[in-house]
C-alpha cells in the first residue's frame, strides 16, 4: 500500500515555497560555483601538466652574454643533453594611436600626492615603459600555442601573448611599435615556458601589464638589431627529466659547473642560469592553479551544514507545531521510521536537485568562470575541459550525506519521545524548568527579553551563520583598500628613486649617487624564499637608518612574515652551493617592498668575503645616464608594485563577487532564522491580536527583539571575523606568495560592513512584518489544549 504521507510533500513544498526557492537558489549558487571552479582548475591542471610533452617544455635554459661557439655547444651536450637557441630580442612596445613613443607614463616631479603618484606609476604601466620580448618561431622545444589569428609570415607581422594584448587593449589588426618598428599584430599565442609573465626569475610577482612575449617570422627576428640580443640557450636531457627533484638538482648543478667553465674558457659570462624546477615563468601558474581547491571545498562544506542546520531548525519547529498530529500517526501505527524518512525527505529532495541543477550550472557557466579567472592572471594554452569526478562527488554526495547525517540527528532526538507526550506538546527532553525571573522592567521590556530567551536556540544558528557572512564580506572588502595601502607603504619607503644593479664596477659623474652591495641568499627552513642581503653606507643618505658596524636589520616585510624578533639568528643559504651564513638580527626596518636584511658596506665585504672596493650598483635620485651600457636591471616605482598591480588587475572583479554572494548569504539566512521564530511565535501573535494589538505593535515586540540580536551579533561576528581573518591570511599567504604582503584593515570597513548588514535585515524586517500581518487570529484558538 502506497504511504500516504507522500502526499504531504507537495503541500508542505507549497506553504514553504518561499523559503525552500531561496535555499534551493542559493545551494544551486554555491554548488554550481564550486564544481565549476574545480572542474576548471582541475582542467587547467591537467592541461598544464600536459603542455611539458605536448609541446616539449624545456629542462632548463641559461643566458650568456655573447653567442655560444659550436665547440662550447658540442662540450656542453656531452654531458647528457641537447641544447637548443631560444635567444631573445627584448624591445620597448607602444601602441599607435594612444602613445608612440611610449614615454607619456613618465613619473616625474616631486609636487605629486601619494595617490597622485600611486595612479601615476599604475598609468605607466598602463601607457608607457611596456616591454616585448620578441623570439622566433619554436618547433622543437617551447613550442608555441595559437590563441587566436594566425602566426607571423611577413616581417611586419608580430604575434603577441593573449593576456600581454588583453591588458593592454591590443586587439588584432592593431599596430604595435617595437623598438623602432611597427608591426600589425596578427595573431595571440601563447609560449608554454611563458605560463607566468615573470620578465626576471628572482622578481617577486611577474606583471603581464608591462611585460610580454612576442613571436615574428624567422626573416624578421634575424634582421632585429644585434644590440638588444640575449643569447639564450635550453636544454633537455637526452635521458628525459628525472621523477625525484633531487636527482634532478644534482643533473642541473653537474650542468652548471660544464657550462660555467666552458664560458670562462670562451671569454663569456653566464648571465643566468635556471633549471625547470627554479623557473617562476614555467612554475608558477603550475603550483599555483588548483590550489584554492580546497578552500572551495571548505567553502562548500561550511555552507551546507549552515543549511543543514537551518533545515534541522525548521523540522525542529515542524515537528512542535505539528506534535498533535505526529502523536496522533504514531498511536495509529506509523513507525518511528516512516515518520523519520518523510521528514527528512524534503531536505534531502531540495539538495538533491540543487546539487543536480548545481553541477549541471558548473560545467558549462561557472566553469567559464572559473577558466577565466585562471585565464585573467596566467598565460595559459588551450585548455580542454575533463569530467571531474571528485567535483561531483564532493558536491552532490557529500552534500547530501551531510543534510542527512544533521537532520536525522535532529529528528530523531525528537521522534524518540512517547506518542502520548506528542498529543500533550511535552516535547521537552529535560525536566520543565520556571521561567527566568526577570526583573521589574516595563512589560516591553520584559516581553521582548523572553522572546530573545526563547528564541535561543536558533539565535546561536544566526550567530554562526552570520560569523562566515561576515568572513566573506571582510575578506571581499579588505583587499582593494589593502592593495592600495601597500602602494604606498611601499612608495613612501623607497630607499630612492632608482636603483641600479650593474653588471661591473664602473664610476658614475653623478654625486648625489650613492654605491650599494647586494646579494642574494634563500632561506634554509620549510619557506623556500629569497632574500635580499645589502650592503648600505653607515653615513647613507638614502637609507632611512644609521647603520653601524654589527648591524644587522630585517626588513618589517621579513619580520613580519618569520616572526623574527631582535637576537633571532638567520641561516641563508647560496642558491647554487651549499654555503650558508648565520646573521644575528639586531633590529628592523620600515621596507615593505622585500624581504631583505641590511648591513654595513663594510659587513657586507667581510661576510662574503669580497674586496674593499666592491659594489654591485647605485642608489639616486636622479636617472643615470652615463652608466647605461652596464646597467643590468633598474629598479623604479613601477617595478615596486607589481605584485599589488598584478594582484588588482587579475582578481579585482574577484573581490565585488565575494561581497555581493556574502550579503546574498546574509539575507538568506537572517530571512530564513527570522521566519522561523515567527512562526514558532504563530500562536502567541494570533492571541495578542486577539486582545486587540496591531501589526505595528506585534512587530515591535518580536522583530524589534530579533533587531537586537542581529545587531549584537553583527557586531560579535565582525570582531570574531577580524581575529579569523588574520589567521586566515597569514596561512594562505605564508605558501602562495613569495616575498610578503602584511594584512591592513582599512578603518571605514567595521562600520560599512554593520551597515552593509544592519540595512540587509532591514529589507527582511519588512518582508516579515507581512508575515505577521497575514497571521489569522483563529490560529491560537485552532491550538488550545
Amino acid at each position: 500500500m502506497r504511504n500516504p504521507l507522500w502526499r504531504r510533500i507537495p503541500k508542505e513544498l507549497k506553504e514553504e515555497l518561499g523559503k525552500y526557492i531561496v535555499i534551493f537558489l542559493f545551494m544551486v549558487i554555491t554548488t554550481g560555483m564550486v564544481s565549476g571552479f574545480m572542474v576548471a582548475g582541475e582542467s587547467m591542471k591537467k592541461t598544464y601538466d600536459n603542455t611539458f610533452d605536448k609541446y616539449n617544455v624545456e629542462d632548463g635554459h641559461f643566458d650568456l652574454s655573447d653567442e655560444a661557439s659550436d665547440n662550447m655547444k658540442d662540450n656542453i651536450e656531452d654531458e647528457g643533453v641537447k641544447l637548443y637557441d631560444m635567444s631573445y630580442y627584448e624591445l620597448p612596445m607602444s601602441k599607435i594611436g594612444s602613445d608612440s613613443d611610449g614615454n607619456s607614463g613618465n613619473v616625474e616631479g616631486n609636487a605629486e600626492t601619494k595617490d597622485d603618484t600611486v595612479n601615476s606609476v599604475n598609468d605607466a604601466a598602463d601607457d608607457g615603459g611596456r616591454t616585448l620580448r620578441i623570439f622566433a618561431p619554436r618547433h622543437d622545444v617551447n613550442k608555441m600555442c595559437l590563441m587566436d589569428g594566425e602566426f607571423p609570415v611577413g616581417t611586419d607581422e608580430i604575434a603577441i601573448d593573449r593576456m600581454y594584448a588583453v591588458n593592454n587593449d591590443i586587439e588584432i589588426g592593431d599596430d604595435i611599435k617595437a623598438g623602432d618598428k611597427v608591426y600589425s599584430v596578427c595573431g595571440f599565442v601563447a609560449l608554454s615556458d611563458y605560463s607566468t609573465m615573470f620578465q626576471n626569475n628572482n622578481d617577486t610577482m611577474f606583471d603581464a601589464t608591462i611585460f610580454g612575449i612576442a613571436v615574428v617570422s624567422n626573416e624578421e627576428f634575424d634582421d632585429l638589431p644585434e644590440k638588444n640580443k640575449t643569447w639564450s640557450y635550453s636544454w633537455m636531457y637526452d635521458d628525459g627529466m628525472p621523477d625525484e627533484e633531487n636527482d634532478e638538482k644534482k643533473l642541473a648543478d653537474d650542468l652548471l659547473e660544464t657550462v660555467y667553465t666552458q664560458a670562462v674558457m670562451n671569454g663569456i659570462t653566464v648571465e643566468s642560469y635556471i633549471p625547470r624546477y627554479q623557473n617562476q615563468a614555467i612554475n608558477f601558474a603550475g603550483d599555483d592553479i588548483g590550489s584554492d581547491t580546497n578552500m572551495m571545498k571548505w567553502f562548500e562544506y561550511i555552507v551546507i551544514v549552515i543549511l543543514a542546520f537551518i533545515f534541522a531548525v525548521t523540522i525542529s519547529n515542524t515537528l512542535t507545531k505539528e506534535a498533535s498530529v505526529i502523536g496522533t500517526l504514531r498511536a495509529s501505527g506509523y513507525t518511528k521510521g516512516e515518520l523519520l524518512i518523510h521528514y527528512i525527505s524534503l531536505p534531502v529532495i531540495v539538495t538533491f536537485v540543487a546539487s543536480v541543477v548545481g553541477n549541471v550550472l558548473g560545467y558549462s557557466v561557472f566553469k567559464d568562470m572559473g577558466a577565466q579567472l585562471y585565464y585573467g592572471s596566467y598565460s595559459l594554452t588551450k585548455y580542454v575541459t575533463y569530467w571531474n569526478a571528485d567535483a561531483f562527488v564532493l558536491t552532490t554526495v557529500i552534500p547530501l550525506i551531510i543534510m542527512i547525517v544533521v537532520n536525522l540527528l535532529v529528528v530523531n532526538s525528537k521522534l524518540k519521545l512517547s506518542p502520548l507526550r506528542f498529543l500533550r506538546h511535552d516535547l521537552s527532553r529535560s525536566k520543565r524548568k520556571k521561567a527566568v525571573k526577570l526583573p521589574h522592567w516595563k512589560f516591553m521590556t520584559r516581553f521582548k527579553t523572553r522572546v530573545i530567551l526563547q528564541n535561543i536556540p536558533g539565535y546561536v544558528v544566526m550567530l554562526l551563520g552570520i560569523y562566515f557572512a561576515q568572513v566573506l564580506l571582510m575578506f571581499g572588502l579588505m583587499l582593494n583598500p589593502m592593495l592600495k595601502h601597500y602602494q604606498n607603504d611601499i612608495l613612501d619607503n623607497m630607499v630612492a628613486d632608482h636603483q641600479y644593479v650593474l653588471d661591473s664596477q664602473v664610476e658614475t659623474a653623478n654625486n648625489n649617487a650613492e654605491t650599494y652591495c647586494m646579494k642574494t641568499l634563500r632561506t634554509t627552513g620549510d619557506i623556500d624564499d629569497e632574500i635580499m642581503v645589502y650592503g648600505i653606507h653607515s653615513d647613507s643618505k638614502y637609507f632611512p637608518v644609521k647603520l653601524d658596524d654589527g648591524d644587522v636589520l630585517v626588513s618589517d616585510s621579513y619580520a613580519d612574515k618569520y616572526e623574527i624578533v631582535d637576537g633571532d639568528k638567520l641561516e641563508l643559504k647560496e642558491s647554487y652551493t651549499d654555503d650558508t651564513y648565520e646573521l644575528k638580527v639586531t633590529g628592523s626596518v620600515v621596507y615593505p617592498a622585500a624581504l631583505a636584511v641590511f648591513v654595513t658596506e663594510g659587513d657586507f665585504r667581510e661576510i662574503f668575503d669580497k674586496d674593499e672596493d666592491y659594489f654591485t650598483g647605485y642608489f639616486s635620485n636622479d636617472k643615470l645616464t652615463d652608466i647605461e651600457d652596464h646597467v643590468v636591471s633598474e629598479i623604479t616605482k613601477d617595478d615596486m608594485i607589481k605584485v599589488s598591480r598584478q594582484l588588482t588587475k587579475s582578481m579585482g572583479g574577484m573581490f565585488y563577487i565575494v561581497v555581493v554572494f556574502s550579503l546574498v548569504m546574509f539575507m538568506l539566512l537572517v530571512y530564513l532564522l527570522t521566519k522561523l521564530i515567527v512562526e514558532k511565535n504563530t500562536v502567541s501573535i494570533s492571541m495578542v491580536k486577539i486582545l486587540g494589538y496591531d501589526t505595528k505593535e506585534i512587530s515591535k515586540l518580536y522583530l524589534s527583539s530579533t533587531t537586537v540580536m542581529v545587531a549584537v551579533v553583527t557586531l560579535l561576528d565582525i570582531l570574531l571575523s577580524y581575529l579569523s581573518i588574520k589567521v586566515i591570511y597569514r596561512a594562505m599567504l605564508i605558501d602562495m606568495l613569495s616575498g610578503w604582503m602584511p594584512i591592513y584593515m582599512a578603518p571605514w570597513i567595521f562600520p560599512l560592513m554593520f551597515v552593509l548588514s544592519f540595512t540587509c535585515y532591514l529589507v527582511i524586517s519588512l518582508l516579515q512584518m507581512k508575515r505577521i500581518k497575514k497571521i489569522p487570529m483563529d490560529e491560537a484558538l485552532k491550538n488550545v489544549e
